[in-house]
Protein backbone atom coordinates (compact mmCIF):
# COMPACT_ATOMS: atom_id res chain seq x y z
CA UNK A 1 0.00 0.00 0.00
CA UNK A 2 1.71 3.09 -1.10
CA UNK A 3 1.07 6.64 0.30
CA UNK A 4 1.91 9.98 -0.35
CA UNK A 5 2.66 12.07 2.65
CA UNK A 6 2.00 15.77 2.17
CA UNK A 7 6.04 17.44 3.33
CA UNK A 8 5.06 20.93 3.08
CA UNK A 9 2.79 23.62 3.99
CA UNK A 10 -0.80 22.95 2.50
CA UNK A 11 -2.98 25.20 -0.27
CA UNK A 12 -4.45 27.66 1.91
CA UNK A 13 -8.32 27.28 2.60
CA UNK A 14 -10.87 28.64 0.63
CA UNK A 15 -13.26 30.73 2.55
CA UNK A 16 -16.34 28.26 2.09
CA UNK A 17 -13.30 25.79 3.67
CA UNK A 18 -13.10 27.96 6.31
CA UNK A 19 -16.39 27.86 7.01
CA UNK A 20 -16.93 24.50 7.27
CA UNK A 21 -14.52 24.53 9.87
CA UNK A 22 -17.40 26.29 12.01
CA UNK A 23 -19.45 23.34 11.98
CA UNK A 24 -17.57 20.85 12.97
CA UNK A 25 -18.48 18.11 14.94
CA UNK A 26 -17.95 17.96 18.62
CA UNK A 27 -14.47 16.09 19.95
CA UNK A 28 -16.39 13.84 21.49
CA UNK A 29 -18.68 13.16 18.60
CA UNK A 30 -15.92 12.54 16.76
CA UNK A 31 -14.01 10.51 19.22
CA UNK A 32 -16.90 8.00 18.68
CA UNK A 33 -17.39 8.36 14.47
CA UNK A 34 -13.38 7.78 14.63
CA UNK A 35 -13.10 4.52 16.43
CA UNK A 36 -16.53 3.33 15.11
CA UNK A 37 -16.15 3.91 11.22
CA UNK A 38 -13.18 5.98 10.52
CA UNK A 39 -13.80 6.34 6.75
CA UNK A 40 -17.03 8.03 7.33
CA UNK A 41 -15.63 10.77 9.35
CA UNK A 42 -12.28 11.50 7.39
CA UNK A 43 -13.72 14.96 5.79
CA UNK A 44 -14.99 15.64 9.52
CA UNK A 45 -11.77 15.04 11.10
CA UNK A 46 -9.95 16.86 8.44
CA UNK A 47 -11.90 20.11 9.29
CA UNK A 48 -11.39 19.16 12.96
CA UNK A 49 -7.41 19.15 12.63
CA UNK A 50 -7.50 22.51 11.05
CA UNK A 51 -9.70 24.37 13.79
CA UNK A 52 -7.82 22.60 16.25
CA UNK A 53 -4.38 23.61 14.84
CA UNK A 54 -5.91 26.97 14.57
CA UNK A 55 -6.59 27.28 18.49
CA UNK A 56 -3.21 25.82 19.46
CA UNK A 57 -1.33 28.35 17.43
CA UNK A 58 -1.92 30.68 20.61
CA UNK A 59 -0.83 28.63 23.03
CA UNK A 60 3.05 29.30 23.85
CA UNK A 61 5.77 26.75 21.94
CA UNK A 62 8.54 25.60 24.57
CA UNK A 63 10.71 24.24 21.42
CA UNK A 64 13.89 25.55 20.55
CA UNK A 65 13.60 27.70 17.30
CA UNK A 66 16.59 25.47 15.36
CA UNK A 67 16.50 21.71 14.90
CA UNK A 68 20.18 20.91 16.19
CA UNK A 69 19.38 22.47 19.30
CA UNK A 70 16.59 20.07 20.39
CA UNK A 71 18.59 17.24 21.66
CA UNK A 72 20.36 19.31 24.47
CA UNK A 73 16.98 20.75 24.76
CA UNK A 74 15.33 17.15 25.85
CA UNK A 75 17.85 16.39 27.53
CA UNK A 76 18.07 19.60 30.13
CA UNK A 77 14.07 19.38 30.29
CA UNK A 78 14.47 15.51 31.67
CA UNK A 79 17.30 16.36 33.84
CA UNK A 80 15.14 19.59 35.04
CA UNK A 81 12.09 17.05 35.71
CA UNK A 82 14.40 14.79 37.58
CA UNK A 83 15.63 17.78 39.84
CA UNK A 84 11.73 18.46 40.23
CA UNK A 85 10.85 14.84 41.29
CA UNK A 86 14.04 14.68 43.67
CA UNK A 87 12.86 17.40 45.62
CA UNK A 88 9.00 16.37 45.74
CA UNK A 89 10.62 13.31 47.18
CA UNK A 90 12.25 15.00 49.55
CA UNK A 91 9.35 17.10 51.13
CA UNK A 92 7.31 14.13 51.33
CA UNK A 93 10.25 12.74 53.38
CA UNK A 94 9.46 15.49 55.65
CA UNK A 95 6.11 15.23 56.16
CA UNK A 96 4.22 16.96 53.22
CA UNK A 97 1.01 15.31 52.14
CA UNK A 98 0.30 13.70 48.39
CA UNK A 99 0.70 17.07 46.11
CA UNK A 100 -1.99 15.26 43.65
CA UNK A 101 -4.39 12.82 45.64
CA UNK A 102 -6.66 13.75 48.71
CA UNK A 103 -7.50 10.07 48.65
CA UNK A 104 -8.13 7.17 46.91
CA UNK A 105 -11.56 7.88 45.08
CA UNK A 106 -9.54 11.52 43.76
CA UNK A 107 -6.97 9.47 42.01
CA UNK A 108 -9.91 6.89 40.80
CA UNK A 109 -11.44 10.03 39.14
CA UNK A 110 -8.10 11.15 38.03
CA UNK A 111 -7.90 7.55 35.72
CA UNK A 112 -11.41 7.89 34.57
CA UNK A 113 -11.20 11.30 33.39
CA UNK A 114 -8.34 10.36 31.49
CA UNK A 115 -9.53 7.21 29.71
CA UNK A 116 -10.54 8.81 26.33
CA UNK A 117 -7.19 9.69 26.06
CA UNK A 118 -5.18 6.80 27.48
CA UNK A 119 -7.46 4.58 25.63
CA UNK A 120 -6.10 5.66 22.43
CA UNK A 121 -2.73 6.16 23.15
CA UNK A 122 0.09 6.24 20.35
CA UNK A 123 -3.22 6.21 17.91
CA UNK A 124 -1.65 9.42 16.13
CA UNK A 125 0.95 7.34 15.27
CA UNK A 126 -0.95 4.54 13.05
CA UNK A 127 -1.14 6.42 9.82
CA UNK A 128 2.42 5.58 9.18
CA UNK A 129 2.68 1.75 9.32
CA UNK A 130 1.88 2.30 5.35
CA UNK A 131 5.58 3.80 4.74
CA UNK A 132 7.16 0.80 6.26
CA UNK A 133 9.71 0.53 3.13
CA UNK A 134 10.92 3.63 3.91
CA UNK A 135 13.50 3.30 6.64
CA UNK A 136 13.27 6.91 7.94
CA UNK A 137 9.71 6.37 8.95
CA UNK A 138 10.73 3.26 11.10
CA UNK A 139 11.59 5.93 14.31
CA UNK A 140 7.54 6.55 14.18
CA UNK A 141 6.65 3.20 13.32
CA UNK A 142 8.45 1.26 16.01
CA UNK A 143 7.36 3.85 18.80
CA UNK A 144 3.42 2.70 17.12
CA UNK A 145 4.90 -1.21 18.20
CA UNK A 146 6.03 -0.53 21.29
CA UNK A 147 3.07 1.51 22.10
CA UNK A 148 0.82 -1.38 21.19
CA UNK A 149 3.74 -3.83 23.35
CA UNK A 150 5.01 -5.40 20.51
CA UNK A 151 1.59 -7.55 20.91
CA UNK A 152 2.40 -8.88 24.20
CA UNK A 153 -1.07 -8.37 26.03
CA UNK A 154 0.59 -7.38 29.48
CA UNK A 155 2.97 -4.64 27.41
CA UNK A 156 0.33 -3.18 25.36
CA UNK A 157 -0.81 0.16 26.82
CA UNK A 158 -4.33 0.10 26.00
CA UNK A 159 -5.14 -3.14 27.35
CA UNK A 160 -3.00 -2.22 30.30
CA UNK A 161 -5.49 0.54 30.75
CA UNK A 162 -8.84 -1.29 30.25
CA UNK A 163 -7.61 -3.36 33.15
CA UNK A 164 -6.82 -0.44 35.37
CA UNK A 165 -10.04 0.49 34.39
CA UNK A 166 -11.87 -2.38 35.28
CA UNK A 167 -10.27 -3.31 38.38
CA UNK A 168 -11.49 -0.07 39.68
CA UNK A 169 -14.94 -0.36 38.85
CA UNK A 170 -14.07 3.15 36.66
CA UNK A 171 -15.03 1.74 32.73
CA UNK A 172 -18.14 3.77 32.30
CA UNK A 173 -16.61 7.07 31.23
CA UNK A 174 -18.52 7.56 27.82
CA UNK A 175 -20.21 10.35 29.54
CA UNK A 176 -17.57 12.41 30.68
CA UNK A 177 -17.67 16.30 29.17
CA UNK A 178 -16.49 17.38 26.30
CA UNK A 179 -12.72 18.35 27.07
CA UNK A 180 -12.27 14.96 28.21
CA UNK A 181 -12.51 14.17 24.65
CA UNK A 182 -10.07 16.44 22.53
CA UNK A 183 -6.66 14.93 23.17
CA UNK A 184 -8.31 11.57 22.25
CA UNK A 185 -9.92 12.90 18.80
CA UNK A 186 -6.92 14.29 17.93
CA UNK A 187 -4.88 11.67 18.21
CA UNK A 188 -7.31 9.56 16.31
CA UNK A 189 -7.87 12.05 13.86
CA UNK A 190 -3.80 12.28 13.66
CA UNK A 191 -4.15 8.76 12.74
CA UNK A 192 -6.37 8.69 9.63
CA UNK A 193 -4.98 11.86 7.91
CA UNK A 194 -1.54 10.97 8.25
CA UNK A 195 -0.83 11.61 4.62
CA UNK A 196 -1.82 15.26 4.89
CA UNK A 197 -0.41 15.53 8.59
CA UNK A 198 2.62 14.45 8.70
CA UNK A 199 4.62 17.41 10.03
CA UNK A 200 1.72 17.63 12.54
CA UNK A 201 1.89 14.31 13.63
CA UNK A 202 5.90 14.72 14.27
CA UNK A 203 5.69 17.58 16.60
CA UNK A 204 2.41 15.60 18.37
CA UNK A 205 4.78 12.94 18.69
CA UNK A 206 7.84 14.98 19.97
CA UNK A 207 5.82 16.92 22.60
CA UNK A 208 3.72 13.52 23.56
CA UNK A 209 6.80 11.40 24.29
CA UNK A 210 8.66 14.01 27.06
CA UNK A 211 8.66 13.07 30.02
CA UNK A 212 6.68 14.69 32.32
CA UNK A 213 7.10 15.58 35.76
CA UNK A 214 3.49 14.84 36.85
CA UNK A 215 3.99 11.26 35.04
CA UNK A 216 6.33 10.84 38.04
CA UNK A 217 4.40 11.70 41.23
CA UNK A 218 1.36 10.65 39.41
CA UNK A 219 2.84 7.23 39.57
CA UNK A 220 4.24 7.73 43.04
CA UNK A 221 1.25 8.97 44.44
CA UNK A 222 -0.66 6.17 42.51
CA UNK A 223 0.70 2.84 44.21
CA UNK A 224 0.99 5.10 47.91
CA UNK A 225 -2.79 4.71 47.46
CA UNK A 226 -2.80 0.58 46.42
CA UNK A 227 -3.61 1.43 43.14
CA UNK A 228 -1.25 -0.50 40.60
CA UNK A 229 1.04 2.33 38.69
CA UNK A 230 2.43 0.20 36.13
CA UNK A 231 0.97 1.64 33.25
CA UNK A 232 2.48 4.66 34.43
CA UNK A 233 5.56 3.96 35.01
CA UNK A 234 5.98 1.76 31.82
CA UNK A 235 5.52 5.37 30.29
CA UNK A 236 8.54 6.62 32.40
CA UNK A 237 10.75 3.91 30.92
CA UNK A 238 9.93 3.95 27.31
CA UNK A 239 9.43 7.82 27.26
CA UNK A 240 13.56 8.00 28.22
CA UNK A 241 15.55 10.93 25.71
CA UNK A 242 18.85 8.60 26.00
CA UNK A 243 17.16 5.35 24.12
CA UNK A 244 13.26 6.18 24.06
CA UNK A 245 10.61 7.39 22.27
CA UNK A 246 11.76 10.97 23.15
CA UNK A 247 14.90 9.66 21.37
CA UNK A 248 12.99 8.19 18.12
CA UNK A 249 11.04 11.68 18.40
CA UNK A 250 13.62 13.57 17.30
CA UNK A 251 15.86 10.78 14.71
CA UNK A 252 12.35 11.03 12.55
CA UNK A 253 11.81 14.56 12.70
CA UNK A 254 15.56 14.96 11.22
CA UNK A 255 15.21 12.30 8.91
CA UNK A 256 12.06 13.29 7.38
CA UNK A 257 12.08 16.99 7.47
CA UNK A 258 15.32 16.63 5.30
CA UNK A 259 13.05 15.65 2.83
CA UNK A 260 11.04 19.00 2.51
CA UNK A 261 11.85 21.17 -0.13
CA UNK A 262 10.78 24.04 2.57
CA UNK A 263 12.30 23.36 5.91
CA UNK A 264 11.05 26.55 7.57
CA UNK A 265 7.63 25.99 6.75
CA UNK A 266 7.87 22.61 7.90
CA UNK A 267 8.86 23.26 10.93
CA UNK A 268 7.04 25.68 11.61
CA UNK A 269 4.01 22.61 11.05
CA UNK A 270 5.69 20.53 13.73
CA UNK A 271 5.38 23.13 16.01
CA UNK A 272 1.80 23.61 15.64
CA UNK A 273 1.61 19.79 16.10
CA UNK A 274 3.67 20.45 19.11
CA UNK A 275 1.27 22.38 20.29
CA UNK A 276 -1.55 20.25 19.99
CA UNK A 277 -0.16 18.62 23.28
CA UNK A 278 -1.46 21.90 25.06
CA UNK A 279 -5.55 21.57 24.21
CA UNK A 280 -8.29 20.28 26.36
CA UNK A 281 -8.09 18.25 29.42
CA UNK A 282 -5.08 16.97 30.53
CA UNK A 283 -3.63 15.36 33.69
CA UNK A 284 -3.81 18.09 36.29
CA UNK A 285 -6.82 19.88 35.12
CA UNK A 286 -8.88 16.64 35.69
CA UNK A 287 -6.93 16.42 38.91
CA UNK A 288 -7.73 20.13 39.84
CA UNK A 289 -11.50 19.46 38.93
CA UNK A 290 -12.09 16.69 41.49
CA UNK A 291 -14.65 17.64 44.05
CA UNK A 292 -15.39 14.78 46.85
CA UNK A 293 -19.10 15.84 47.38
CA UNK A 294 -19.57 17.07 43.77
CA UNK A 295 -18.63 13.95 42.55
CA UNK A 296 -20.96 12.23 45.15
CA UNK A 297 -24.10 14.09 44.39
CA UNK A 298 -23.40 13.19 40.69
CA UNK A 299 -23.56 9.10 41.75
CA UNK A 300 -26.41 9.99 43.50
CA UNK A 301 -28.29 11.70 40.99
CA UNK A 302 -27.56 9.04 37.98
CA UNK A 303 -28.89 6.46 40.78
CA UNK A 304 -32.02 8.47 41.46
CA UNK A 305 -32.74 8.38 37.96
CA UNK A 306 -33.64 4.29 38.26
CA UNK A 307 -34.00 3.71 41.63
CA UNK A 308 -36.98 6.85 42.64
CA UNK A 309 -39.67 4.28 42.46
CA UNK A 310 -37.61 0.80 43.91
CA UNK A 311 -37.70 2.15 47.62
CA UNK A 312 -40.78 1.02 50.06
CA UNK A 313 -43.43 3.15 51.61
CA UNK A 314 -42.13 2.47 55.15
CA UNK A 315 -38.30 3.68 54.25
CA UNK A 316 -38.16 7.60 55.30
CA UNK A 317 -35.73 10.67 55.97
CA UNK A 318 -36.59 13.43 57.71
CA UNK A 319 -40.55 12.38 57.11
CA UNK A 320 -40.27 11.93 53.57
CA UNK A 321 -40.06 9.28 51.62
CA UNK A 322 -37.06 7.73 49.67
CA UNK A 323 -38.69 7.77 45.99
CA UNK A 324 -40.21 11.34 46.97
CA UNK A 325 -36.17 12.32 47.75
CA UNK A 326 -35.32 10.37 44.66
CA UNK A 327 -38.18 12.11 42.24
CA UNK A 328 -36.33 15.48 42.75
CA UNK A 329 -32.70 15.14 41.28
CA UNK A 330 -32.26 18.86 42.55
CA UNK A 331 -33.16 17.34 45.79
CA UNK A 332 -30.09 15.21 46.25
CA UNK A 333 -27.63 17.82 48.65
CA UNK A 334 -30.69 18.33 50.81
CA UNK A 335 -31.19 14.73 50.83
CA UNK A 336 -27.24 13.67 51.31
CA UNK A 337 -27.94 16.06 54.63
CA UNK A 338 -31.29 15.22 55.72
CA UNK A 339 -29.46 10.96 56.28
CA UNK A 340 -26.53 13.08 57.74
CA UNK A 341 -28.76 14.50 60.29
CA UNK A 342 -30.46 11.27 60.75
CA UNK A 343 -27.68 9.46 61.73
CA UNK A 344 -27.77 7.25 58.75
CA UNK A 345 -24.22 8.74 57.78
CA UNK A 346 -21.59 9.74 60.54
CA UNK A 347 -19.33 11.72 58.67
CA UNK A 348 -15.58 11.96 60.01
CA UNK A 349 -16.00 8.16 61.19
CA UNK A 350 -15.01 4.58 59.89
CA UNK A 351 -17.70 3.87 56.79
CA UNK A 352 -19.02 0.71 58.41
CA UNK A 353 -19.99 2.69 61.51
CA UNK A 354 -22.62 4.31 59.49
CA UNK A 355 -25.89 2.33 58.70
CA UNK A 356 -26.54 3.70 55.20
CA UNK A 357 -22.84 1.68 54.21
CA UNK A 358 -23.75 -1.19 55.84
CA UNK A 359 -26.88 -1.17 52.94
CA UNK A 360 -24.27 -1.31 50.57
CA UNK A 361 -22.13 -3.39 52.22
CA UNK A 362 -22.14 -6.32 54.37
CA UNK A 363 -23.11 -10.11 54.95
CA UNK A 364 -27.16 -8.89 54.38
CA UNK A 365 -26.79 -5.86 52.39
CA UNK A 366 -29.84 -4.93 50.95
CA UNK A 367 -28.35 -2.71 48.54
CA UNK A 368 -25.25 -4.88 47.60
CA UNK A 369 -24.33 -4.62 44.00
CA UNK A 370 -26.33 -1.21 43.37
CA UNK A 371 -22.94 0.79 43.65
CA UNK A 372 -19.51 0.19 41.70
CA UNK A 373 -16.41 -0.04 43.85
CA UNK A 374 -16.02 3.44 41.88
CA UNK A 375 -18.95 4.98 43.83
CA UNK A 376 -18.18 2.98 46.94
CA UNK A 377 -14.92 4.17 46.85
CA UNK A 378 -16.35 8.31 46.48
CA UNK A 379 -18.58 7.51 49.60
CA UNK A 380 -16.80 5.85 51.68
CA UNK A 381 -14.01 9.20 51.91
CA UNK A 382 -16.96 11.47 51.18
CA UNK A 383 -18.29 9.58 54.78
CA UNK A 384 -14.42 9.14 56.29
CA UNK A 385 -14.36 13.19 55.84
CA UNK A 386 -15.45 15.43 58.45
CA UNK A 387 -18.02 17.90 57.18
CA UNK A 388 -15.55 20.74 58.80
CA UNK A 389 -12.62 19.83 56.89
CA UNK A 390 -11.90 22.52 54.24
CA UNK A 391 -11.76 21.06 50.22
CA UNK A 392 -7.76 22.09 50.29
CA UNK A 393 -7.55 20.37 53.94
CA UNK A 394 -9.06 16.74 52.76
CA UNK A 395 -5.64 14.43 52.81
CA UNK A 396 -5.68 11.03 54.24
CA UNK A 397 -3.00 10.52 57.04
CA UNK A 398 0.60 10.79 55.87
CA UNK A 399 3.06 8.10 55.71
CA UNK A 400 6.10 7.14 57.76
CA UNK A 401 9.37 7.46 56.63
CA UNK A 402 9.40 3.82 56.30
CA UNK A 403 6.22 3.10 54.51
CA UNK A 404 7.16 5.81 52.17
CA UNK A 405 10.05 3.98 51.33
CA UNK A 406 8.28 0.71 50.94
CA UNK A 407 6.25 2.37 48.88
CA UNK A 408 9.35 3.93 46.53
CA UNK A 409 10.70 0.71 46.37
CA UNK A 410 7.26 -1.13 45.44
CA UNK A 411 7.53 1.45 42.60
CA UNK A 412 10.63 0.69 41.46
CA UNK A 413 10.35 -2.88 40.69
CA UNK A 414 7.07 -1.59 38.95
CA UNK A 415 9.30 0.48 36.99
CA UNK A 416 11.96 -2.35 36.58
CA UNK A 417 9.71 -4.93 35.95
CA UNK A 418 11.51 -7.35 33.22
CA UNK A 419 10.28 -8.16 29.80
CA UNK A 420 8.26 -10.95 28.64
CA UNK A 421 10.00 -14.05 27.26
CA UNK A 422 10.01 -14.10 23.64
CA UNK A 423 7.22 -15.79 22.19
CA UNK A 424 6.84 -17.66 19.27
CA UNK A 425 5.20 -15.39 16.74
CA UNK A 426 3.57 -18.05 14.93
CA UNK A 427 1.67 -19.56 17.36
CA UNK A 428 1.77 -23.46 17.64
CA UNK A 429 -1.73 -24.54 18.40
CA UNK A 430 -2.16 -27.00 20.93
CA UNK A 431 -5.69 -28.84 21.69
CA UNK A 432 -7.33 -26.92 24.18
CA UNK A 433 -5.97 -23.23 23.12
CA UNK A 434 -7.97 -20.22 23.99
CA UNK A 435 -11.31 -19.40 21.99
CA UNK A 436 -10.91 -17.50 18.76
CA UNK A 437 -7.88 -19.45 17.91
CA UNK A 438 -9.94 -20.44 14.42
CA UNK A 439 -9.61 -16.88 13.69
CA UNK A 440 -5.74 -16.36 14.53
CA UNK A 441 -5.11 -19.37 12.70
CA UNK A 442 -6.95 -17.91 9.71
CA UNK A 443 -4.89 -14.76 9.61
CA UNK A 444 -1.66 -16.88 9.44
CA UNK A 445 -2.60 -18.91 6.72
CA UNK A 446 -3.75 -15.34 5.01
CA UNK A 447 -0.16 -13.90 5.56
CA UNK A 448 1.14 -16.92 4.29
CA UNK A 449 -0.90 -16.77 1.30
CA UNK A 450 -0.21 -13.36 0.60
CA UNK A 451 1.35 -12.30 -2.64
CA UNK A 452 4.29 -10.71 -1.40
CA UNK A 453 5.06 -8.71 1.96
CA UNK A 454 3.41 -5.13 0.92
CA UNK A 455 -0.10 -7.20 0.78
CA UNK A 456 0.84 -8.98 3.96
CA UNK A 457 1.77 -5.63 5.57
CA UNK A 458 -1.11 -4.09 4.06
CA UNK A 459 -3.12 -6.51 6.06
CA UNK A 460 -1.99 -6.79 9.54
CA UNK A 461 -1.60 -2.70 9.12
CA UNK A 462 -5.41 -2.75 9.11
CA UNK A 463 -5.58 -4.98 12.38
CA UNK A 464 -3.33 -2.59 14.03
CA UNK A 465 -6.00 0.00 14.06
CA UNK A 466 -6.68 2.00 17.04
CA UNK A 467 -9.90 -0.19 17.72
CA UNK A 468 -8.52 -3.13 17.11
CA UNK A 469 -4.67 -3.45 17.94
CA UNK A 470 -5.61 -4.39 21.64
CA UNK A 471 -8.08 -7.15 20.46
CA UNK A 472 -6.80 -10.84 20.27
CA UNK A 473 -6.61 -10.66 16.16
CA UNK A 474 -4.60 -7.12 16.47
CA UNK A 475 -2.19 -8.26 19.05
CA UNK A 476 -1.20 -11.02 16.88
CA UNK A 477 -0.96 -8.72 13.77
CA UNK A 478 1.11 -6.36 15.75
CA UNK A 479 3.49 -9.56 16.44
CA UNK A 480 3.60 -10.51 12.76
CA UNK A 481 3.91 -7.46 11.41
CA UNK A 482 6.90 -6.61 13.91
CA UNK A 483 8.52 -9.80 12.34
CA UNK A 484 8.43 -9.33 8.75
CA UNK A 485 9.45 -5.08 9.85
CA UNK A 486 12.49 -6.45 10.70
CA UNK A 487 12.75 -9.41 8.51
Amino acid sequence: MTTTYAMDTPELETAPQAHARQAIASSKALYFSLLDNPQAALAESREFLLAQIEAARQEPCELPEALWQLPAWIQGRAEAVGISYREYLSARKNGAPRRYFSNKSHALYFLKGAAPTKLVDGAWLYGTLPRWENPDFHPLIKTYLEELGDGVPDKNHVTLYRRLLAAHGCEHWESLSEPHFVQGAIQLALAYNADQFLPEVIGYNLGYEQLPLHLLITSYELNELGIDPYYFTLHVTVDNAGSGHAHKAVQALRNLMAQSSDLAAFFQRVLDGYRLNELGACTTSIIAAFDLEAELVEIFTNKAAVGRNMHSDYCRVAGRSINDWLGEPAKIPEFMAAMESAGWIKRGEEAENSRFWRLIQGERAEMFGVFSSYEQQVLRDWIQTPREVGASQRTTRVLSHRARQRTLETLNQHAGRGSHPERSLIRRHAAGSMQGDSELRELEEKVAGAAGKSEAMAMLGKLMSPSLHHTAIGLMATRLYSQLLDA
